[in-house]
């Protein structure tokens, strides 16, 4: 086929420029955005007002589940997802009260009342259940979820976007994945929630520009970064707490791309990850635009893998986390 042709002619040159290239390459390489907090990120308030301090991902877990919901101008769309996820949660409490759970709503410098609506979960069910970590300035979306993951105090972390898309009941397809994997070292494993098996239908509805890019964009991330895993950018993914801090702490990317550079770094460290199908509608008021987040992701993508291959990023087991 043509497509198999160009992509391979695309391979070869990019293969011939990448030992000239990671020569000069840490020259034009920015620091890595840092993880430590600003002094007001550290507190959360409490249902009566008290300011609070959040723990650290390095210490102990104290309940059974973390839930890191990333929100950015979700004041319209954060309640439906809020209400569903609650709803889902008390029952399972209910019916099981060994299961502790705590959601954690990040702002990531929003510029509408995301906040205040948040607040109003933690007023409703106290802060041990719903806490709110505001952030001082936007950082995206993987900033908010690696700020939001270092607050944890579950033994499992889920990830949820703020837009309700996934079916939050889909917890449970993602922890039979995570029960699924028998090796897990240093007990790390991801499950990650896909809508690989809706690509036909989302094809049949995009625009052939839409669908070039989509394409595209899987291109870099398989030549590039991640191999084997088919939707890399599904907001809905499951951590062992061991294995959050070892990605976590080693996360450079804080914009859309992040999802690509946690798996990958998770390859690295020779992590098992699964994944599997969730149920995904798509809502309306998404923050991606189609063209120039598609062009960023891509941009992303490639300086992802130089980076690491110049050494400018490394793995590390342990960064600073506050």
């Amino acid at each position: 086929n043509s497509h198999i042709i160009i992509f391979r002619k695309i391979k070869m040159i990019l293969t011939a420029l990448i030992p000239q290239i990671t020569v000069v390459f840490p020259i034009f390489t920015s620091a890595d955005p840092s993880a430590t907090r600003h002094e007001k990120e550290k507190h959360f308030l409490a249902a009566d007002g008290k300011e609070e301090s959040f723990p650290n991902l390095m210490d102990p877990p104290s309940l059974e589940l973390s839930v890191v919901v990333p929100s950015y101008n979700e004041e319209l769309r954060l309640p439906v997802m809020m209400d569903e996820a609650m709803e889902y949660l008390e029952k399972r409490q209910k019916e099981n009260p060994s299961f502790t759970y705590e959601v954690i709503v990040v702002d990531d410098g929003s510029k509408d009342k995301t906040t205040e609506v948040a607040m109003k979960y933690t007023k409703k069910y106290g802060a041990q259940k719903v806490r709110v970590l505001t952030l001082v300035k936007n950082r995206g979306k993987g900033g908010a979820v690696r700020m939001g993951t270092l607050s944890c105090r579950g033994r499992l972390i889920l990830m949820a976007d703020a837009d309700g898309a996934t079916k939050f009941a889909d917890i449970e397809n993602v922890e039979e994945g995570l029960e699924s994997i028998d090796e897990k070292p240093d007990n790390m494993a991801i499950s990650c929630g896909s809508r690989a098996h809706l690509e036909k239908v989302s094809v049949a509805q995009r625009s052939l520009f839409r669908t070039f890019l989509m394409y595209g964009f899987h291109f870099l991330v398989w030549f590039f970064c991640v191999r084997g895993i088919k939707d890399t950018q599904c907001g809905f993914k499951l951590f062992t707490r061991e294995a959050a801090l070892k990605t976590f702490s080693s996360l450079h990317v804080e914009r859309w791309a992040f999802d690509v550079e946690l798996l990958f770094i998770a390859q690295c460290f020779e992590i098992p990850v699964v994944e599997v199908a969730v149920n995904w509608t798509e809502i309306e008021g998404s923050k991606l635009v189609p063209f120039w987040s598609w062009l960023q992701m891509g941009r992303d993508l490639v300086l992802i893998r130089l980076r690491y291959l110049t050494g400018a990023w490394r793995l590390e087991s342990e960064r600073k986390t506050q």
